[in-house]
């Protein structure tokens, strides 16, 4: 008699881990991002996974501790490192922060794994931005024999380009100068990656045009939860009033439109404060909430209480994440109001508005313009043209039935593009793939 096919063994749990300065760890906000996303999928399938971050904020500007008992309640270990702080994105500071990133990061992961205090990794996956991570982690990966991933964030040093003096000719002779090390260090990085992922197809392309076809790679968005917004409403054809109305036209509400984020040079806001005068001298009924801070929130109060007419624009500031979520379910349309050249391709703006359901006016010209128009998710406006953003709200603002469509094919983006449940559920398979 045949002896019975062995059971199939179940998959070793791995050591991972994450290397990312920037993110939100627990404790700072809600919902998790990229880092702390993956970091929960991953620890929940068993494995043992320690995120190395910075002691300084990124977003907050602030110092950070780890709250006690994060290993409890989130099934992995966060790990901080001692860094400088700084109060500006683009600074000395900030390069020296990451400096002190990288070369911090490296001694103490040598020394606790030399000691005994935590074993040997078997993947180090690094982000990039910035370059001292995903350097430390490469050389640590190496002497440790873990497979090492490069994460892609951001196109680095692509960034910088619009912060080089001169119009855009003196700009393309002054770059090679100014960034052309900051180049070599990317290419180096990328050679010496055993994987690749990215935050955006557009990231990956531009970085990996000379990698070998069979260096692996994944793309995985950064994503939202539509699990946390009410779905929107469905249109249907309603019955005629007595005037031959109905309950879906214009009339009947003002339209809600957000813009959520950071308000900083690199967003379309003087073109957002335009539009919201053009609309109200249209007669256009709505309502332009914009929830963040920046340098440039006190221009925008003093713009918003400058404002008057039909169109009203609400400055409301950094907002808990509860009201940020009640504020985007009673909204309409988001905004993407986001300058191309500050060479963000899919911001989580637009991930946010997908998950709530609402349908996107977008600035941004590429991928996410195409996701926008294969889901029938929203409209285009051209950054800087004050008219073309009024003429896209307006034409919402008229025509509820085709608002609501877009709405629909919102939701239908996330889904398919988006949604945290799917997406780095898959991330985790590759990852589980790619460590062998």
């Amino acid at each position: 008699m045949p002896s019975p096919a062995p059971e199939p063994l179940a998959p070793r749990p791995l050591s991972v881990w994450l290397v990312n300065p920037l993110d939100d760890i627990p404790g700072e906000g809600l919902p998790p991002l990229r880092y702390w996303t993956l970091a929960r999928v991953l620890a929940g399938r068993g494995h043992d996974v320690i995120w190395w971050t910075a002691t300084w904020s990124h977003r907050r500007k602030a110092i950070r501790s780890a709250p006690l008992g994060i290993r409890e309640d989130e099934g992995f270990a966060v790990r901080l490192v001692a860094v400088r702080p700084y109060e500006r994105n683009v600074s000395f500071a900030r390069l020296g922060s990451h400096r002190d990133f990288g070369r911090t990061f490296e001694r103490l992961a040598n020394e606790s794994v030399s000691s005994g205090q935590l074993a040997r990794p078997d993947i180090v996956l690094a982000s990039l931005p910035p370059f001292e991570g995903p350097e430390a982690a490469a050389r640590l990966a190496r002497r440790l024999d873990a497979t090492f991933v490069l994460d892609l964030m951001d196109v680095w040093p692509e960034t910088f380009d619009r912060l080089l003096p001169g119009p855009g000719f003196v700009r393309k002779l002054l770059a090679p100068f100014f960034l052309g090390s900051m180049h070599r260090r990317r290419q180096e990085l990328v050679a010496a990656a055993d994987a690749v992922s990215a935050a955006t197809r557009t990231y990956a392309d531009a970085v990996l045009g000379e990698a070998p076809a069979s260096l692996p790679r994944h793309l995985c968005y950064v994503g939202a939860y539509p699990q946390e917004f009410p779905a929107p409403r469905r249109l249907v054809n309603h019955v005629p009033l007595p005037d031959g109305s109905s309950p879906g036209d214009a009339e009947s509400w003002p339209l809600e439109c957000v813009y959520a984020g950071t308000l900083e040079a690199g967003q379309d806001l003087d073109t957002l404060v335009a539009a919201a005068r053009q609309l109200s001298a249209m007669g256009v009924q709505a309502t332009i909430h914009v929830a963040g801070t920046g340098s440039q929130e006190p221009a925008l109060r003093r713009a918003a209480a400058a404002s008057g007419g039909t169109c009203r624009l609400e400055v409301l500031g950094l907002l808990p994440r509860a009201d940020y979520v009640r504020l985007l379910g009673r909204c309409d349309v988001g905004l993407v109001c986001v300058k191309p050249e500050s060479r963000v391709v899919v911001p989580n703006k637009a991930c946010d508005y997908a998950a709530a359901g609402l349908a996107i006016v977008n600035s941004l010209p590429g991928e996410l313009q195409q996701l926008i128009e294969r889901h029938d998710a929203g409209v285009a406006y051209t950054a800087g043209d004050a008219a073309s953003l009024a003429r896209a709200i307006a034409d919402l603002a008229a025509n509820r039935r085709r608002l609501a469509d877009l709405r629909q094919g919102a939701r239908r983006l996330v889904a398919a593009e988006f949604d945290r449940e799917r997406t780095y559920a898959a991330f985790a398979d590759w990852l589980e793939t790619v460590s062998g």
